[in-house]
């Protein structure tokens, strides 16, 4: 089972999910024991599919760390908060939580995208 840890130490999941926002972005950061690396892969592609039917989402990418890390980032846009919180909290989710390898340590938090001008858009 993955073990989790806040990303935000003023912020957690649990209060950014009661908000109303949309669209946005999860981002999750997760760091194993590098011999874990084809669990976390499998567990991560499972979930992935849950996720990939329910409503609101909109898609998915999976980045790994280079020269050896065994630190991984799950980038996932949903169309607002309340959809991502009711695939979250869906019993059949939570209860693949349970199938990440023990070492694995997953920090999610939620983002809305920015505009800067002159370096990207809303």
């Amino acid at each position: 089972m993955a073990n989790f840890k806040e990303l935000d130490a003023t912020i957690t999941l649990a209060e950014q999910m009661q908000t109303q926002e949309g669209p946005i972005v999860l981002v999750n950061v997760f760091t194993i024991d590098p011999a874990d690396e084809e669990a976390l892969l499998k567990t991560w592609a499972h979930d992935a599919d849950f996720m990939k039917a329910q409503p609101g989402y909109i898609s998915t990418q999976l980045h790994k760390g280079i020269a050896g890390s065994s630190t991984y980032v799950n980038y996932a846009v949903w169309q607002d908060v309340e959809s991502f919180r009711n695939a979250f909290m869906h019993g059949e989710f939570q209860a693949r939580i349970a199938d990440y390898p023990a070492s694995a340590v997953a920090s999610p938090h939620l983002f809305r995208k920015l505009a800067v001008a002159n370096h990207c858009v809303a």
